[in-house]
């Protein structure tokens, strides 16, 4: 994945290849002749989608937007967050911008491969694979940009023509039309699994994943629950012992991973992850010294579940820095390293990981095994069959709990605090709704969902938990786009 994949062309690390001397500048007419050049090209496109560049700011939209958190930092810094957190912008906001550009400049990268990579005489089946790698990735881009925005101009083909260049809005059903035909041609195409060397392309796997998502975010119950059901069926996907696993450098594009962002420290370019800077605590006696974004509140520390002697479910300490507990490196937590009193934790680093914050190498893992297991549960539970939606869900209860049976940093280690996480036992659909609800807010939180969760939840849940915002569903369910794209584009009324 990103520029570190053209490496395996050489046979040889990424510093090695970076030492090659340059060919010159190409040009559409010289570039897409060979095989590196696809190689190099599809890296371009999963670069896009990576957090090596600060443009990309999908948890500005997926957590800050959120009641899960707030913008963070100090009161003035990048003040068109805070804007966009109170939902009272207007369509100058930077981030609208950027999130935009960066998404579309991903679109246009793949287009442009799949419009003159299938002329490249190479062989045959690796073309192919790299080809519905690329339909994965502007998959991905559309479907953020759908929730983001709602109707989107589609673009298919690179711009060769004035046509090409501008597009007008397409409606959310013709962009998820192109989604499903996009993952559909990937998971015919998309071996199961990769050699080490290739670990972190995209898959069969996460293109299922992918169209589950797009599935049950247009309420194709059953379809989605198929998706989920095929993912299971592969037989290379389990939840990790620890669900910490999922979080750390040691135990990345591991057997719960369908799809992450990866990134390499050290490089020239950087391909590092941004997050870490971004999102890690303030204070220089954290041990990173980041720019303290994207804050947990109290609201989302009160839906952890915890006993009748007050042992709390192991995910808050694993996803949330709070006072009382310990941070990275032995060190206590200090609520004044954040405008919250609350830090993120699934996103940062120790200071002897990463100690260029802005160049961390810790990947993003967008899709999971547990949240397919989520996906299947509420697919089943919106089809009326809450006892069969009740197996999946209470397999990630169950592995959230366990984490004190395989954690020796977890006080009480080896032993389950009696009644923590039990099982769900009821079949009542609305009882049920509200639990895969309350489980997805706490299994997959600060991990960029939650805010379009709420909105495909609908009008009465979403403006309930923005009732602090100036959010109102029929205005605010889709982000305005940005002026920069209306005044380049005269079709977009």
């Amino acid at each position: 994945m990103l520029i570190s994949f053209a490496c395996l062309l050489f046979l040889t690390d990424c510093r090695n290849l970076l030492e090659e001397n340059l060919e010159g500048n190409y040009s559409n007419a010289s570039f897409y002749k060979t095989e590196a050049h696809a190689l190099l090209a599809v890296s371009g496109i999963y670069n896009a989608c990576s957090f090596s560049s600060y443009d990309n700011i999908l948890w500005v939209f997926g957590d800050v937007a959120s009641d899960d958190a707030v913008k963070g930092s100090s009161a003035g810094d990048q003040s068109d967050i805070a804007y966009l957190e109170q939902f009272n912008y207007n369509r100058s906001n930077s981030c609208l911008d950027k999130i935009w550009k960066r998404y579309y400049e991903g679109i246009s990268r793949a287009n442009y491969f799949l419009y003159y990579g299938r002329n490249i005489q190479m062989q045959e089946a690796l073309k192919n694979r790299l080809l519905n790698e690329a339909k994965f990735i502007r998959a991905y881009f559309y479907f953020n940009l759908v929730n983001i925005f709602g109707e989107i101009p589609l673009k298919l083909n690179p711009p060769l023509t004035s046509d090409d260049i501008n597009k007008p809005k397409s409606s959310a059903t013709d962009v998820y039309a192109q989604i499903e035909k996009d993952l559909g041609d990937a998971i015919q195409a998309l071996p199961v699994a990769y050699p080490p060397a290739d670990v972190g392309r995209a898959t069969k796997g996460a293109a299922l994943g992918l169209l589950a998502k797009a599935h049950l975010y247009q309420r194709k119950w059953d379809k989605a629950a198929d998706d989920a059901a095929a993912i299971e069926a592969l037989g290379i996907y389990s939840l990790r012992p620890k669900y910490a696993d999922n979080f750390i450098k040691a135990t990345q594009n591991n057997s719960e991973s369908l799809f992450e962002m990866q990134h390499i420290s050290g490089q020239i370019p950087n391909l590092g992850n941004s997050l870490v800077q971004w999102l890690s605590p303030r204070g220089s006696e954290a041990g990173i010294n980041g720019w303290g974004f994207d804050v947990p509140v109290e609201n989302l520390v009160k839906e952890y579940e915890k006993t009748a002697e007050g042992i709390s479910d192991p995910r808050l300490d694993y996803t949330i820095g709070r006072p009382g507990h310990t941070w990275s490196d032995g060190i206590e937590y200090n609520p004044g390293w954040s405008a919250s009193g609350y830090s993120q934790r699934k996103n940062q680093q120790s200071k002897t990981d990463a100690p260029i914050t802005g160049d961390a190498n810790l990947n993003y893992v967008y899709l999971r095994y547990a949240d397919i297991l989520l996906i299947k549960a509420e697919a089943l539970n919106e089809q009326h069959k809450p006892e069969a939606a009740l197996l999946p869900l209470n397999q990630v209860r169950k592995r959230a709990r366990e984490s004190y049976l395989y954690d020796r940093n977890l006080v009480g280690y080896g032993t389950v605090p009696a009644g923590l996480l039990p099982e769900v036992v009821s079949t009542d659909e609305a009882f049920v709704r509200d639990a895969i609800r309350h489980e997805r807010r706490v299994e997959l939180a600060m991990e960029f969902h939650r805010f379009f969760d709420l909105m495909r939840y609908g009008k009465t849940a979403a403006e309930q938990a923005l009732s602090n915002t100036h959010f109102k569903y029929e205005t605010h369910r889709f982000f305005l786009i940005p002026q920069s794209e209306l005044d380049a584009n005269p079709l977009i009324k």
